[in-house]
Parts: C-alpha cells; structure tokens; sequence
C-alpha cells in the first residue's frame, strides 16, 4: 500500500504561481486540473486553487542534497531573501528564506548531516 500526501493553498494568482514554480523554483507540474495545479519537487507533492480567499500561512521548504543548490537558489532569489544562506546554530542545516508571490514563505535548505 502507497502511502502519500499533498498539500494545498487557495490562491487567486493561479497563472503566476505557475510560472513561479516552474521556472523559478524548478518544479514539474506533476497534474494540472485546470482551476487547480500540483506540482512536484522529487517527493514532495503541493498544490494550488484558484479560490476567493489566499493561503498564506506554513512554509513551503525545499531541500537539497548539496549545499551549492542553496546557494544557486539564492542567487535567483537574492532580491527577496530575507538573508543570505547560513549555517543554522539548532539545527543540522544551510538555509535561507524567501516568499513567492503571494507571500507564502519559501526555504531553501541543505541537511549538513546526510
């Protein structure tokens, strides 16, 4: 038995989400429903609706086994990072935040211990 998931947010910035995560964050749309997107990141399954009222709220992180995909990552989103890629002091990982286009909080991350 598969066990799987995917998460959600209402949106009503369906079209520049799409571009957002196709061509700046390097995801696959891995199903579009046409009202509704999901998208993939190796295993990590998440979607999009278009709906009245905006989800804005958790963080969408996205990992990677290199620490120079961080900083790849970063040099794209530069402009809106909130700061540039660091050692975290609590826990085993390189990272740094950013926000997609409704606001939605975005981490890119390398585990220094795998």
């Amino acid at each position: 038995m598969n066990k799987n998931g995917i998460v959600f947010f209402k949106t009503n910035k369906l079209d520049v989400l799409k571009d957002f995560y196709l061509n700046k964050v390097e995801c696959e749309t891995w199903m579009d429903q046409g009202d509704c997107i999901i998208f993939s990141h190796g295993n990590f399954l998440f979607g999009f609706c278009t709906r009245d009222e905006v989800d804005i709220n958790g963080i969408l992180t996205f990992f990677y086994d290199e620490k120079n995909e961080v900083d790849r990552f970063y040099e794209k989103f530069k402009d809106t990072a909130k700061d540039k890629p660091k050692m975290n002091p609590n826990y085993p990982i390189y990272h740094f935040f950013t926000e997609d286009p409704e606001g939605r909080a975005l981490e890119f991350q390398h585990f220094t211990n795998l």
